[in-house]
């Protein structure tokens, strides 16, 4: 089963500047003046598209959110280790992005970044081991 996420984002070309910057995988066979298409793993895409885009696959304009519009979803996604999760984010903050909170337990190390039209983004890395008497 293929995955797309689609997001309407004030600017396409920002937008395209931000995510390629995080080193995320343009598509170009998928993208126009309209629409970002990226490969974030296996037959799983994020979509960004303008606003004029999106609400004609919606065909809903007035619901269609934008950068102070508090984002509905959190999209959490597992990396190899801790470092490439300290990496993604810092390379976001660079990129214009908002870095939030770091969450370090005994079986997960997690963080929190926000694209600039307001996505909400939490990479984590599981720990090979817990033990809760830690």
């Amino acid at each position: 089963m293929s995955l797309f996420i689609t997001c309407p984002v004030d600017s396409v070309e920002r937008a395209t500047a931000f995510y390629t910057a995080l080193g995320w995988t343009l598509n170009p066979d998928m993208s126009d003046h309209n629409v970002s298409c990226f490969a974030i793993a296996p037959e799983q895409y994020l979509m960004l598209g303008s606003h004029e885009m999106y609400a004609g696959v919606g065909g809903v304009e007035e619901r269609v959110g934008g950068p102070d519009t508090p984002s509905k979803v959190t999209v959490s996604f597992d990396l190899g280790s801790r470092e490439a999760v300290d990496a993604l984010v810092e390379r976001a903050g660079t990129a214009g992005g908002f870095v939030g909170d770091t969450d370090d337990y005994p079986f997960m190390y997690q963080r929190q970044f926000d694209d600039p039209d307001g996505y909400h983004y939490s990479p984590f890395w599981m720990k090979p081991t817990t033990d809760a008497t830690e």
